[in-house]
Parts: C-alpha cells; structure tokens; sequence
C-alpha cells in the first residue's frame, strides 16, 4: 500500500507539500500536477479523517524522550529532526525524565498545541495514551512498546543482551554478571533475558547474586558495579544494560585496579566516552539514528492518510568484539 512518503519521493516534493496538496492548502500548479500525477500512479487514497484533522494540525511533532543526556536519546533525536526537516515539518523535544506524570503533560501540550503527531520513547509500563489517542493524533512507539496499536520501532534487545554475554564466554570468561536497567522497563529486561539464554546455551549457571537492576544512568552503573566487587565471589566479567550503566561500571572497575582482561566487559549501546581503549571492551551498537528516521517516517506517513494495520519495526545491532581476553 503506497504512502504519503512514497508520493512525495515519486513527485519529487516533500511530504508536507503532498499533504498541502490534498488539503487545498496554497501550492504551485505544477507541484499540484506532479503529485496527482504521482499519486495516480501508485493508487494512493488519503485518509478523510486524518485530512480533517491535517487541517486542524500544525506542520511540528514532538518527540518524548526519557533522558535528554543520554547520548542514545540524543543521536536518535537527531534522526527524527533530519527526517523532520526535510519534510517540513519542526521537533519539539521533549525530557519526560523516565516520569510517567510529566509524560503525560507533554502529551497534552501537544494535543493542546494542535501538533501533528508524538513519537515516544515511554517512560514506564504504566504510560497512558488514551488522550493523546482520543484526540487523533498518531503516536510511534521508539526504544521500547507500549501496550497498545500503534506503530513502533525497536532494538533487538534479546539478542543484543546474548551478543554481549556470548563475546565475554567466548573470550574465556564464566562468573559473568549482569547491570541492567529498571526492572520495569521492558528493554531491561529482554537484555536480561539475553543474558540468560547466552549462559544457559554455555552450560553456565545464571547466577541471581549476579544480576543487578539499576537506573540507566552512570550513578546506576557505578553503585551496582560497587554491590557486585563486594561480593564473596565476585565475577570475573560484566555486561552492562546501556551505555550509561557502561561508563559507570567502567569507572568503578578503573578505581580498583580492574581494567580489562582483568575483568571483562561488554557494554549493549556504544560507550559515550571511556579512557580504556575501544579494543579492550565489547560494544552491541544500537543504530540509534536509524532508528529515529524510521520512526519520523512512519510517523508523516501516519499524518499523511496512511491508514494499514499497526507494524512494528526491529532493527538488529552490530558487535565491535573486544581483542583482549582471559
């Protein structure tokens, strides 16, 4: 089924202007020409209920994110702008600090504001979109799902959480833990699941003792990374659930003169910034970017008539494996 976005790029315009277009808002009579001519050509219908709410709506959306600091969130923000742009449409970012209640007012301000759409990065299992959904306005699901129908796009967690722990067994380490992030939030605990497949397909134990869960962010990487140096037994390699939780624990294992081989570590999401050379730790790379284009795009085509059943998109990573072992 084609899309606005198809539209646009067979007629040569943007997306905004095919939206122009059957809106019978102001455009030239040749980009008229050119986009009925496009859309003839590729059968494509608009939606009548989402016309009348594109005449109600301005050319922005806004984007809800958990952590603004967070060099994930900021390079998938990028996407979405880029994607933005050139459509003509504008990003109201927004830093719902993993808080559901101030989720939900950025929510209806964009409702408030006659915004066009949200993409949502959901700050827990208990984010609500009846009103943002009552009031018509698509909303696309990124980093992690929601509950409900809509579209969404979303990391291969599962297998980015046994990459990273298969890459530390196979360089010789077997007492491996894991740092993850809060035990509510799903993409923490699908790596989690990662991890256990990857020790149990190895004949290793899932140590409970092992397993941390923490907040995203450094000050979580650090204190679980402490918890784990002070046990009786402690292990020999780490995986940690983000970037972040990377970073932290990094810095805790420095402060004790454990650098890599010493202990081994495999960080899911790429490392922001850390003084070990980037030989020495396993990196699951996210395509944090490309997810916020495909995010954007699915969203202007949400806005533009696109009306097929709700899909959800799963981008794989790619493991920069460590070259220092046991």
């Amino acid at each position: 089924m084609a899309t606005i976005y198809d539209v646009a790029r067979l007629a040569g315009v943007s997306p905004a202007t095919v939206s122009r277009v059957f809106n019978g808002v102001g455009v030239s009579e040749e980009k008229v020409a050119a986009v009925r001519q496009a859309a003839a050509q590729l059968k494509f219908f608009p939606n009548r209920t989402a016309r009348t709410l594109r005449r109600q709506s301005s050319e922005v959306i806004a984007l809800v994110i958990p952590d603004i600091e967070n060099p994930y969130f900021t390079e998938m923000a990028r996407g979405v702008e880029d994607v933005a742009s050139e459509a003509g449409f504008s990003v109201v970012l927004c830093n719902s600090d993993a808080q559901v209640e101030k989720e939900q007012t950025y929510l209806r301000i964009a409702i408030a504001e006659h915004m066009s759409g949200v993409i949502l990065a959901a700050a827990s299992d208990r984010t609500s979109l009846e009103e943002i959904m009552a009031a018509g306005r698509p909303v696309v699901a990124v980093d992690r799902s929601t509950g409900y129908d809509i579209d969404g796009v979303v990391m291969a967690n599962r297998d980015a959480g046994r990459s990273a722990t298969e890459q530390l067994i196979e360089a010789g380490y077997t007492r491996i833990a894991h740092i993850a992030g809060p035990e509510h939030i799903e993409t923490a605990v699908e790596r989690v699941d990662g991890w256990r497949t990857a020790l149990a397909a190895h004949g290793l134990s899932a140590d409970p003792g092992l397993l941390r869960f923490s907040s995203f962010r450094v000050d979580g990487g650090r204190a679980a990374m402490e918890e784990l140096l002070a046990l009786p037994e402690p292990p020999d390699a780490v995986v940690a659930g983000n970037n972040l939780i990377g970073v932290g624990a990094i810095q805790v294992l420095t402060e004790h003169g454990l650098t890599p081989p010493a202990v081994g570590v495999a960080v899911v999401g790429s490392l922001p910034f850390t003084t070990l050379s980037p030989s020495a730790v396993t990196v699951v790379r996210l395509p944090a970017r490309h997810m916020g284009v495909t995010a954007a795009r699915m969203l202007l085509d949400r806005i533009g008539g696109d009306d097929q059943p709700a899909r959800t998109i799963v981008l794989r990573n790619e493991v920069q494996a460590a070259t220092v072992s046991r």
